[in-house]
Order: C-alpha cells, then sequence, then structure tokens
C-alpha cells in the first residue's frame, strides 16, 4: 500500500490544488474589479480537478486502480447546483467509456445513483450550517466509497483486503474535509470582501454628504442673515454692499457644490490634444493677479516648442488653479513660486514648486482624500478632484515636501504624437 499511497496523495494534490486557484480567482475579480472574470468560471477548477483525477489513478493492484473523481463531483453538484452536477457527471462517463475496462459498467451504475442522491441533498445544502454539511458529506462520501468497493468486489474477480478499503474510505474522508474546509473559507473570504467593499462606500457617502452639508450650509446661512438684514431700514450702499456679500456667498455654494459633482465624475470625457504649455501659460495668466496681492512671485520656464498631450482643456486649468491657490496659500510671508516643464521622448513633467509652509509624510499621504485639508478653512475637493483629473488623462501626480521649507507637486503625463498618413 505503501506506493498506492503515494499515488493517492497526488489525486489529493489534484483535488486540492483547483482549490487554491479558485483563491487567486476572486482575489484577482475583487482587486482589480474585472468585470472580464465572470462567476461561473469558478466551474473550471472542479471540472480540471476531475479529469486529473481519472487521468492519473492510484494503481492498487494487478487490475485495479483507484481515484478521488468523487471529490470534485460532490463538491461540484452540492455547491455548483444539479445542472453542474450533470455535466460532471457526463464528464465523468465520457472519459471513464474510453479508458475502457470491466469497470465502465459499475461506473455507469453506481455515478448516476450517486448523483441523484447528491442532487437531492443540494435542495436544502445551502440552507445548513457549516457542521451540518460537514457532517452529510462526511456520512454520504464514506458510504458511496464502501458501496463501490462491495460492487467491485462482487461483479469483478478482484479480492481487497479490509485493511486497504478502511484506508481508502479513510483517506477520502480526510480529502473531502480538508477540500469543504478551505472551500468554506475561501467563500466566506470572499463574501467578507464585498461587505467591506460596501461598507467602504457607505462610509465614503454618509462621509461626503456630511462634509457637503456642512460646506454649503455655511454659506447659505451667511447668504440669509443678510437678506434678513435688507428687510430693515438701512442705506442704499449698506443694502448694496449686503448683497453683494450675498451673492459672493452663493457663488461660494455653487463652487462646493461643483467640486462634488467633479469629484462624482472625474473621468475626463471626449479626450482632445492640448498643447501643455499653452494651457498651463493660461492658468499663470488667471492666477498672478491672485499671487500679487500675496505679494507672491510666479516665476516660469516654460520650452519654446509645443508639446502635446490628450485631456480636456477646462478640467486640466482646473487642476493647475487648484494647485496654485494652494501654493499661494501656503505661503504666508510671501515668497516665489516656481513653475517648470519638462520633457523627453514619451512623457512630460510639470512641476510647480513653492516656498511655503510644507507638509509631513501623513499629510502628503493623505492628499487627495476626501474632506482632508491642511488649510483652516477648506474641503480637501480641491486636490481630490486634480488627482481625479490627473488620473482621467493617464497620467501621475507626485508630491515632495519638507516641513517649513515648501513642497513641489510635479505631473507626469504622456506625450501625444499623431500619427503620420501612409
Amino acid at each position: 500500500m505503501g506506493f498506492a499511497s503515494k499515488e493517492l496523495l497526488i489525486n489529493v494534490l489534484f483535488v486540492l490544488l483547483p482549490l487554491f486557484f479558485v483563491q487567486m480567482f476572486y482575489l484577482i475579480k475583487y482587486t482589480h474589479q474585472s468585470k472580464r472574470l465572470k462567476n461561473w468560471m469558478v466551474a473550471i477548477f472542479p471540472v480540471i480537478s476531475l479529469v486529473l483525477c481519472m487521468l492519473f489513478p492510484a494503481p492498487l493492484m494487478d487490475g485495479f486502480v483507484m481515484d478521488f473523481r468523487r471529490i470534485p463531483l460532490v463538491l461540484g453538484v452540492l455547491y455548483g447546483g444539479p445542472w453542474f452536477g450533470l455535466l460532471l457527471l457526463a464528464l465523468i462517463l465520457v472519459i471513464r467509456f474510453f479508458q475502457g475496462g470491466d469497470g465502465f459498467v459499475i461506473t455507469s451504475i453506481m455515478y448516476p445513483l450517486f448523483t441523484v442522491i447528491l442532487i437531492y441533498l443540494s435542495k436544502s445544502y445551502h440552507m445548513m450550517s457549516v457542521k451540518k454539511r460537514l457532517l452529510v458529506v462526511g456520512l454520504v462520501l464514506p458510504a458511496s466509497e464502501a458501496v463501490l468497493l462491495f460492487m467491485i468486489t462482487q461483479l469483478c474477480p478482484i479480492k481487497i483486503p479490509g485493511t486497504i478499503q478502511l484506508q481508502l474510505i479513510l483517506l477520502n474522508m480526510t480529502a473531502v474535509f480538508i477540500a469543504m474546509v478551505i472551500w468554506e473559507i475561501i467563500r466566506q473570504n470572499f463574501e467578507l470582501m464585498q461587505k467591506v467593499a460596501k461598507a467602504e462606500k457607505l462610509e465614503v457617502v454618509s462621509h461626503l454628504a456630511a462634509s457637503m452639508s456642512h460646506e454649503v450650509r455655511n454659506p447659505l446661512t451667511v447668504t440669509k442673515g443678510f437678506m434678513q438684514l435688507l428687510y430693515e431700514d438701512l442705506p442704499k450702499d449698506k443694502q448694496k454692499d449686503y448683497l453683494d456679500l450675498a451673492i459672493r456667498e452663493l457663488d461660494r455654494s455653487v463652487e462646493i457644490i461643483n467640486d462634488y459633482l467633479m469629484f462624482a465624475r472625474p473621468s475626463v470625457e471626449k479626450m482632445e490634444k492640448i498643447d501643455i504649455r499653452l494651457e498651463t501659460q493660461n492658468s499663470l495668466n488667471i492666477m498672478t493677479p491672485h499671487a500679487n496681492m500675496h505679494g507672491i512671485t510666479i516665476v516660469s520656464v516654460i520650452p519654446p516648442a509645443p508639446i502635446y498631450v490628450m485631456g480636456k482643456t477646462s478640467q486640466f486649468e482646473q487642476c493647475l488653479v487648484n494647485i496654485i491657490k494652494n501654493a499661494i496659500e501656503a505661503m504666508l510671508d510671501g515668497g516665489e513660486i516656481k513653475v517648470t516643464i519638462q520633457s523627453d521622448r514619451s512623457t512630460v513633467s510639470l512641476m510647480i514648486e513653492d516656498s511655503g509652509e510644507g507638509m509631513t509624510m501623513e499629510q502628503i499621504n493623505r492628499l487627495g482624500e476626501p474632506y482632508f485639508t491642511t488649510k483652516s478653512k477648506g474641503t480637501g475637493l480641491g486636490m481630490m478632484v486634480s488627482y481625479s483629473i490627473i488620473q482621467g488623462m493617464n497620467g501621475e501626480m507626485t508630491v515632495k515636501s519638507v516641513k517649513g521649507k515648501g513642497s513641489c507637486f510635479t505631473i507626469t503625463l504622456p506625450i501625444y504624437y499623431e500619427r503620420e498618413n501612409s
């Protein structure tokens, strides 16, 4: 039985190995959110296990071989359902027919009856607890093994010693218990990952709702106060000032809502060819007056030749304005902002460097998170939107910063080359 045990242990490996591939399948599907990986593809692994077990059986004695094909059949019917069970049964009969020998008659009698019993059990199997599932399989599989061995000894001129029969039954039970435990762990882990993903999405939605209601309530409250003051007998110049302030606060509410909408739909639609030099210069022209008001000088180093990338002009300008605005607000005592564009054959890098407060590594790692900001007043949505825009342009944004010395934001984008007509 020593050699036979080695062969049977290889069959056990054929039973267990596909389960690890199932685990990898679910992990890839979850981590990459791949829509190409369908749930029905899991059925491939029991089929592989069954085929390997039948193609590489264990020789026990002259004219008699044994394998563990019943284990993938049991798991396939109980977890995959009746139709999948019938598919596995047909596969067993076809392979066994081509293998030939007297055992085909036993297989054609034993396995259809065994499959019918499993299909009957599968109707209530999913409603059972894990303990009851183990108990059901722990009774059905050894019973089928005992019946099979009895049929072999009665219908074939083969006498199998009782010790070998007992070892086969125990080895079948051990293998199926291990396979079931692994499968239950895989199934529960995948269900847990799905619940965690849903919980994370709900948490983000709840935080966004709370943050948005808080941020929009402030300017609306101010606007309401100014509107109430207009009922009083005030000079016209005061009324005009209050109206201007109320309109300004309403505009701020619109900006906050637009930032949230931008976060909800960050992807760049209808990509177009844009000159990164030109759009950078336009953004600098917009922000230069704001920088001058705070005693800040903007210095730019921009190459003369056009450099094209794919994106959307308005969104890319919004991204640059957000970053430059943050740089200005980080420089309380004035200073200089340096904007540099460098390129190689495949990518272009846009660096925005300030000499402001700087950030810690912990703050850098949290940049782009919802409602995280280093400013006393802000929602954190500007940086979140900026990261989303660059990502939508197939680019990357990295940050280097030293606390008290300043920060450098580097945007790296793939250069767009027009194809020449041949």
